[in-house]
């Protein structure tokens, strides 16, 4: 077996990859051990996972969401109290109180106080682009060996697929800096899945891949409705821009757009 990414021999390897991240609520879209090797696996969870989970937005996100990291820790956030100070706000678990870490030059104005004012911001600053297109890209190639993890033909056509060469190097060293996102909210982070009348759950993450009608091929992911698109062939985006204007602006993850295509339906992560 070889690394979808390095291309080396990965048959000793132990650790699974989590295709997205778990400290985004993913428990359920893992690649077994070996697709992505133990060096590559850890270079990713360090280089390209950690940089955008620590990003003021997605660390928000992640706050109001209770999402735990794999030490069972939500992240905190920096807010605000009158009249000015700093603090930190943590919560142990989706169902506990806030707790407030006050910095020692305010702890005699908090003993004073009768009453004060908590500042939570309710958005942050996103990832920096290369950020975002390199965690794209690296979720789009394992999304894909997902896909056909059951055979090891598939996967040695992924590893020598020179067409998926710049972005797996993408994933891997993020030399290009203008390898484009196409970003979008499709819906409220809090919504739900439905079918027959029937509440499902709050949607997580879902994922597709669009074949457009020249043949290109993007990957398209949505994290609590925050829905993201890469060329997997290359660093553009104006045939997607195209099709959305011929379907009138719907997300790939919600029509049927891939009739004929290889690639079955999305995946589709509810808790």
């Amino acid at each position: 077996m070889r690394c979808i990414f390095c291309r080396s021999d990965s048959s000793l390897s132990r650790s699974v990859e989590h295709i997205i991240p778990y400290s985004l609520g993913n428990t359920k879209h893992v690649l077994r051990a070996g697709i992505v090797c133990d060096a590559c696996n850890n270079y990713f969870s360090r280089e390209v996972e950690r940089p955008f989970l620590e990003a003021p937005a997605i660390k928000q996100l992640r706050f109001y969401q209770g999402l735990e990291s794999r030490k069972g820790r939500i992240p905190m956030i920096r807010c605000f109290m009158s009249p000015g100070f700093a603090v930190d706000v943590m919560r142990e678990s989706t169902d506990s109180g806030l707790s407030i870490g006050v910095p020692t030059e305010a702890v005699p104005h908090f003993l004073s106080a009768k009453t004060g004012s908590l500042y939570i911001p309710l958005s942050g600053k996103p990832p920096v682009e290369n950020v975002i297109s390199r965690f794209v890209a690296k979720v789009a190639l394992e999304a894909m060996a997902n896909r056909i993890s059951y055979s090891q033909e598939g996967l040695d056509y992924i590893c020598d697929e020179k067409q998926l060469d710049p972005l797996r190097d993408h994933a891997r060293r993020g030399k290009l800096r203008g390898w484009p996102v196409h970003s979008r909210t499709i819906y409220d982070p809090e919504s739900t899945q439905v079918e027959e009348g029937v509440d499902l759950g709050q949607v997580l993450h879902e994922f597709d891949f669009l074949v457009t009608s020249t043949n290109e091929w993007y990957f398209v992911l949505a994290i609590f409705g925050l829905e993201l698109t890469i060329n997997m062939g290359g660093p553009e985006l104006e045939g997607y821009e195209r099709w959305l204007s011929e379907n009138n602006g719907a997300s790939p993850l919600y029509s049927d757009r891939n009739a004929g295509s290889p690639m079955p339906s999305r995946r589709l992560d509810i808790k």
